[in-house]
């Protein structure tokens, strides 16, 4: 697999740990006007470190945001542990459905609201993944194409998934 989603540290630990099971998601800038599409059905979580902020997730996830802190590969590599595969999505329209999704990511309140309030159409999409662990971290370069305000990046490398198990049964 060499398809990968971006999303902060935390989100992707959160995924893994099985304390989240949907991402939401309104778009990177550099995905221009029509902004994020859910346009495909498995690719890698690709944990980045930029624009995450510990106050906008929940005290549960602002503790393990601590602990990761320490964790944190070297700014020059990204290492990848798990990929994920979409059950369903859907393009959530009213934030009282957005709302409703509370315990089923790590985001605080306002944080959901900022996001679907964002840009010229309130919406934000929603995905609920089912989230697999590689039986080999992978570890690789933060190469320049890697970066920028963009949920999906291509890796210049296979990551093997075989053997990988589902980390929620």
């Amino acid at each position: 697999m060499r398809l990968a989603f971006k999303e902060w540290a935390v989100v992707v630990d959160a995924l893994e740990q099985g304390h989240q099971s949907v991402i939401l998601r309104k778009g990177g800038i550099a995905e221009g006007p029509g902004g994020f599409r859910p346009e495909h059905a498995r690719f890698l979580l690709f944990p980045t470190w930029f624009h995450q902020q510990r106050d906008q997730v929940i005290p549960s996830a602002q503790l393990r945001f601590d602990e990761l802190a320490g964790q944190r590969p070297p700014a020059e590599s990204v290492r990848i542990t798990s990929w994920a595969e979409v059950v369903s999505w859907r393009k959530l329209a009213s934030l009282a459905e957005a709302e409703a999704l509370r315990g089923a990511h790590v985001w605080r309140d306002e944080v959901v609201a900022g996001r679907f309030n964002w840009g010229p159409e309130p919406a934000i999409y929603a995905l609920k993944l089912q989230i697999f662990r590689l039986p080999q971290p992978w570890s690789g370069p933060l190469l320049a194409a890697y970066g920028g305000c963009k949920s999906w990046v291509d890796l210049d490398v296979d990551v093997p998934t075989d053997g990988s198990l589902p980390v929620v049964p």
